[in-house]
């Protein structure tokens, strides 16, 4: 096992530098057993398996846009998200691997243990089983830390959810070894968070879920009063924007997603906001199938994901919005303060400015207590970075809350997170570098 961060550095070097990559842009008639079909023009993979792009009708009254077309990803299958964790002198340790996706900026970042779709572990591919699957799928020697459904990007996906789950085994247990996989601790982890684009997005939602009683953290003993909200009331705050927003989501042909262009190798937005569809060819020497070809989704500009936090009687607070999103599975998802992941969130119109954007982008330094550049899911997005930001509120910061904010205390959002689709996988992804000693900074 490595306890250092100094043989880390060395060891992920290593990784990059033994490995062989190759990724190219081909146009969409080079995609190999993927295709538009004939009935309704969508992308999908000739064994029906993996995922498919198709078009997608939305309306809404969350929104000055009330409704609008756009192509969306379809992946009905649940996909596992995991973790094997042992303790080693009392502190668990977290099994990651280095994985490449073809999307991921640098090749290769830290995932969980087990990383796989039902189509890669059902072996549709016809390449290797993932290592370490025998594992979650017996778990009788194991015990469950975690275990949930939880969503992915609703602006992207459509309905999509993944297990994400942890597993502890015994500490006298040996696991077969391998180059690409290392034991970190929780606290390494949270150091490397603050590394631009080194924990990959499937580990930041896992290990987000991890019941604050596994956490190698220690909180000083503080009184703490009652929270600003019962969570009784906040989940009648949750349920009243499910009944005040409507989201109808109809599929349509990729081809009638107007005002979106389909060329020879990228489907687009006229506006050159939001993402385009490419076609890559992937060639990668430590994946279960050496070369491939897929559909990505690739960015037009770098979004913002952003939390206002303060304290409330002793126990910080995280301002929620409640936020609808095409593929969410029931129409409101608590999101972080700021979230903006499409077109030029600088330049937009003051009526279609996010709440609180400004005071998140000009926020002093001193009261920023996170601050680096994560990468979304490398497995279907091509280099999307966003930045990750974490400000305390200021003394003068707003008391009226627009409807659709609400402050939630940490505790409450561990106790959120233990159900599926409540707290969306940004929200997820950015709590995961929350630890005491940020919030105390």
């Amino acid at each position: 096992m490595i306890f250092n961060l100094g043989q880390f550095n060395l060891w992920f070097a290593d990784r990059m530098r033994c490995h062989s990559f190759d990724i190219q842009h081909i146009a969409f008639d080079k995609l190999e057993k993927w295709g538009f079909d004939d009935r309704f023009g969508n992308l999908r993979h000739t064994s029906g398996k993996f995922f498919s792009i198709e078009g997608i009708h939305v309306e809404t009254n969350s929104q000055s846009l009330t409704n609008w077309n756009q192509p969306i990803i379809n992946q009905p299958e649940v996909g596992f998200l995991g973790f094997i964790v042992k303790r080693v002198e009392g502190k668990l340790h977290f099994l990651m691997q280095a994985k490449m996706e073809p999307g991921n900026i640098s090749f290769i970042q830290l995932a969980p243990t087990l990383q796989a779709t039902r189509s890669n572990y059902t072996r549709v591919h016809q390449g290797a089983a993932p290592p370490f699957l025998e594992y979650f799928r017996d778990r009788r020697k194991a015990k469950v830390l975690v275990d949930s459904l939880q969503s992915e990007q609703g602006g992207r996906f459509l309905r999509k959810r993944n297990r994400n789950i942890i597993i502890e085994i015994p500490e006298d247990e040996i696991l077969p070894e391998s180059e690409d996989f290392i034991w970190l601790t929780l606290e390494q982890i949270h150091e490397l968070l603050r590394r631009d684009n080194v924990i990959n997005m499937d580990a930041r939602t896992v290990l987000s879920c991890l019941p604050p009683e596994f956490s190698d953290s220690v909180e000083p003993e503080k009184d703490e009063g009652a929270p600003m909200h019962s969570l009784r009331d906040i989940l009648s705050w949750f349920t009243e924007l499910k009944c005040k927003y409507d989201l109808s989501v109809r599929t349509i042909p990729l081809g009638e997603a107007d005002p979106w262009v389909i060329e020879p190798d990228r489907i687009f937005h006229p506006s050159g906001n939001f993402f385009e569809v490419i076609a890559v060819r992937v060639e990668a020497d430590n994946r279960e199938v050496r070369a491939w070809t897929q559909p990505l989704l690739k960015p037009c500009r770098e979004g913002i994901i952003a939390f206002v936090v303060k304290d409330y009687e002793g126990e910080p607070h995280f301002l929620m919005q409640g936020k609808v999103e095409a593929g969410n599975f029931d129409i409101v998802e608590m999101a972080p303060t700021v979230q903006c992941l499409t077109g030029d969130y600088r330049r937009v119109a003051d009526e279609d400015r996010p709440a609180f954007l400004d005071f998140v982008l000009d926020a002093t330094s001193e009261s920023v207590l996170f601050d680096s550049r994560q990468s979304e899911e490398g497995g279907r997005f091509y280099r999307e970075e966003n930045r990750n930001r974490i400000v305390r509120a200021s003394a003068d910061f707003p008391e009226m809350l627009p409807d659709n904010f609400i402050w939630v205390s940490l505790r409450q959002l561990k106790e959120l997170m233990r159900f599926n689709n409540v707290v969306n996988v940004q929200a997820r992804c950015l709590l995961c570098a929350v630890t005491p000693e940020l919030l105390a900074a």
